[in-house]
Order: C-alpha cells, then structure tokens, then sequence
C-alpha cells in the first residue's frame, strides 16, 4: 500500500519573502546558489546568487519572482480567506 504525504506550511502571521524562501530552503536542505542554478535551468530568467541575495534583503523581490521560487521547489500557493 503506497501512501503519499502532503506536507503543508501554514503560516500564521506576515512573513516576508525573504523569511519564506529561508524556509523553504531550509526545508529542502538547499543554499541560495543551488537555488539560483534551479531558477536558471527552469525559468527563461537569469539569476544570480548575488541578485537573488540583494533582492531579498532589500525586500525589493516580486510577487512573481517569488511564485517561481515556490513553484520550482514543489510548493504550492493557496489563498485562504480570514475570518475579519
């Protein structure tokens, strides 16, 4: 019998991009070199290790950009409506 497991970050209060990528680098046991050579092989961006740093330090990285970090790593985003 094969089980599969999902595995879900649920994140209770503002993270910024900077704190989700960490996370889901530290989840995956990548660095942010190894995740620049995935961006670069999957997505029609070029990236840096040093751009990628900068960005999210700056706290100037997108919306999309982020996204993609999600999506290259297997993740998923869901949207789910608060109770205010």
């Amino acid at each position: 019998m094969s089980i599969n497991y999902q595995i879900c970050i649920i994140i209770y209060m503002k993270l910024y991009a900077k704190e989700i990528v960490t996370l889901l680098l530290t989840r995956e046991t990548l660095t942010q070199k190894e995740l620049v050579q995935i961006l670069n092989e999957q997505t029609d961006k070029s990236y840096t290790q040093a751009g990628l740093s900068r960005k999210l330090s700056q706290g100037t990285i997108t919306y999309n950009e982020v996204a993609n970090i999600i999506d290259v790593l297997g993740y998923d985003v869901e949207l789910i409506k608060n109770n205010k």
